[in-house]
Order: structure tokens, then sequence, then C-alpha cells
């Protein structure tokens, strides 16, 4: 069986808010005893919490989450302050120390802020500190949002190479049904291996009016932690000893009876290709031939001039771009060697006449193999 080492855990704001409380600090008490535990038996934690945003509207008297941006981080600045303070009397509680994390998309899309945020937090976990991880939304804008800590969850996870993530929740895990479905013969999917379209639409919508995601979040979360080799676990944040007990269901039994279990994928990302598949907004698009489309993604060659049929948006060296067959059908994604304008007179073109035509080569592909992520399942849709 195997054990897991390094694990995620992500609080959503629906267990940890209460309706006539500021914080449900009975479930943040269980919480951190919990995670605590774990991180004095050999293991390492980090809490991805959300709830800074709900306290703080509770905090301002608000009833529902307020529409403009800078009330939501003026809400989200006073709840964090909050909610770390309570966190803080927890860790105490147990004998254990915190840090305060707070991250914008931003600080996964340059490559020297995310290897940063990489050696912050195990520099933390090798001093036994519990990262307490949040979005930064005091700063964030819609452009650089996570849009919710599913998602932040994950790329947290993919980004420290962690082992697990338990993602609690109000629910038990996923349900065969949609929400607003007849629920009379539902029942809780407790092992997924696949993500299917089917199983997205299941997923359904939005959740809480306090609340980000919703269970198709949980989902996309899922997606990123299965590719990049994690086990993830979506379960209900109110039963006694949630943690500990699916932690010992993961390790010590046979069945998966608690919530919902997301096994990894057979194929993994490494954490270079984790960031260029989740962390970074393309520039740009470059269309290929069917011959480049069989040379990427059956004998897992570079991408090179002579099979690009056509460009879209201007971009620089060093961008990320989007890369697409006839159809518009999505194979991957990669950092380009060359400018859109460069692409443009190099294209179905063979790499000798690049330093004819441009003058110079920066390097005989505009992908290379190493820089490029293929879409997963592309190989079943050829």
């Amino acid at each position: 069986m195997r054990q897991y080492k390094r694990i995620v855990v992500k609080a959503g704001s629906s267990i940890l808010t209460a309706e006539n409380e500021m914080l449900n600090t009975n479930i943040i008490d269980s919480l951190i005893r919990q995670v605590v535990k774990l991180n004095n038996s050999n293991r390492e934690v980090l809490l991805v919490s959300s709830g800074a945003i709900s306290t703080g509207m509770k905090k301002l008297g608000y009833k529902t989450k307020p529409d403009t941006l800078f009330e939501q981080q003026a809400a989200a600045a006073i709840g964090q302050c909050f909610l770390m303070e309570t966190y803080n009397k927890y860790l105490s509680k147990y004998g254990s120390d915190g840090a305060q994390i707070l991250l914008t998309a931003g600080d996964f899309e340059n490559r020297n802020r995310f290897l940063n945020t990489y050696n912050t937090l195990t520099t933390l976990l090798k001093q036994d500190i519990i990262p307490v991880i949040n979005e930064n939304d005091t700063v964030a804008t819609d452009e650089i949002k996570f849009g919710d800590n599913d998602t932040l969850a994950a790329k947290v996870a993919g980004l420290i190479e962690a082992d697990l993530i338990i993602n609690l929740t109000d629910i038990e895990g996923l349900y065969s049904k949609k929400p607003d479905e007849n629920t009379d013969t539902s029942f809780i999917i407790r092992e997924v291996k696949n993500i299917t379209d089917e199983l997205e639409k299941v997923a359904g919508g939005k959740g809480k009016k306090h609340t980000t995601g919703g269970m198709i979040t949980k989902i996309e979360g899922a997606k990123i932690a299965v590719n990049s080799g994690i086990t993830m676990v979506i379960g209900s944040g109110y039963k006694e000893n949630i943690i500990l007990r699916i932690i010992d269901m993961l390790e010590n039994k046979e069945d998966y009876n608690l919530g919902t279990t997301f096994l990894p994928a057979g194929e993994t990302l490494n954490k270079r290709k984790q960031w260029l598949n989740y962390n970074i907004q393309p520039a740009g698009k470059l269309y290929i031939d069917s011959g480049a489309k069989k040379a990427l993604i059956f004998r897992g060659k570079s991408l090179l001039p002579s099979g690009i049929t056509g460009i879209k948006e201007n971009f620089k060296r060093g961008d990320l771009v989007e890369i697409l067959s006839t159809g518009d059908q999505i194979i991957g994604r990669g950092i380009v060697n060359y400018t859109s304008d460069e692409i443009s007179k190099i294209k179905g073109k063979h790499t000798g006449y690049i330093p004819l035509l441009l003058g110079y080569v920066n390097e005989e592909e505009v992908i290379h193999r190493d820089n490029m992520v293929i879409k997963r399942g592309v190989k079943n849709d050829y």
C-alpha cells in the first residue's frame, strides 16, 4: 500500500463558516488537531484555507457576496486577519506553529516566483511549520485570480510534489446525479480512475452564496492532481476525524468507503511540464498539419517550422502558445523559440531555410519537446 508523506488539506468556506458566528471554531479545532497529529507523525502537511472573504463579509454585515472587486478585497483583508488569528489559537493549543502564505496566479506563472514559492514552502516543512495558504484576495484582480481554492490547492500540491490532497467540503463526495436532479437513486461515486465529460456534467454548477466554487471546481482541481501523480479525495469536513480516517482508508483498507477518491493517471507530468500546462496563459496559437500532428503525438518529436500552417495573435520568443490541428483541435502547448513575426516567415519551410529567411538561427525547433506538453487523451481522439 502507498504511504502518504506530504499532504495538502483544503478546507472550504462551507465548513469553516457558521450561520450565527464568524467561524465554525469546532470544525477548525478538529481540523487543526488532526493536521498537527499528522505533522507529529513524520508527515508534512499544508493547509489551503478558504473563508477570508466570507468571514470579512460577516464582520462588515454583508448578507451576500458584494458585487464590486474592491468590496470583496476589503472583506478579504479583514477576514484574513481574523482567520489567521483563529488558526494560530488552535495551532498553539496543540503545540504547533503556522505560517501564512498568500498567493496569486502570477506567483505560478512567473518561473522565478514559482521556484521561490517552492523553496519557501519546503523550508517551512523542514522546520515543522504548517503553511496556511490562501489566495491573496486583497490584491488579486480578475486577470490574476485562481478563481477558487480547489484550483489553488491542486497547483500547490503539484508545486511541492505532494502525495495526497484531501479536499474537505459540506457534502460527502461526488454524487452520481446532479444536485438539481431526482436524487432518490443517487449514490456517492467512491472511486474515479478517469475524469470523463459525463463525470463533469454530473458535477453540476456553483456552490453556495458565500463560496466561490462548487463540485465542478473540485473536478477541475482533481484533473490537475491526477495528471501530476497525486491522489485526491473529496470528503465531508463535518465527519469526525475525517482527515485521519481518509488516510487510514487509503493506506490500510482495500475499499474506498469515505468520500470520492480520484486516482493518479498512468502517465504523469514532471514539475516543469505541470508549470507549462497549468500555470501559464497562452499568448497565441500555432496551427499544424497532419504530419506534424503525428510526429508530436506518436513519435514524441519537437515542432519544426515545416509542420506549421498558421499563426494567431502576436507573441514573443519565450511565450507559451497553444498548438492546434485542423478543426481547432487542441494538441498541446509549448514555449516558442521564435516570435510570431519570425514564425510567419519560416512556417512550412525546412529548418535549413531558417538562416536564409531570417539571417540567423535561434534553434532548429520552433518548440522543443522538453518545452511542450501534449494534451492528455489526444491520442484517443486521433
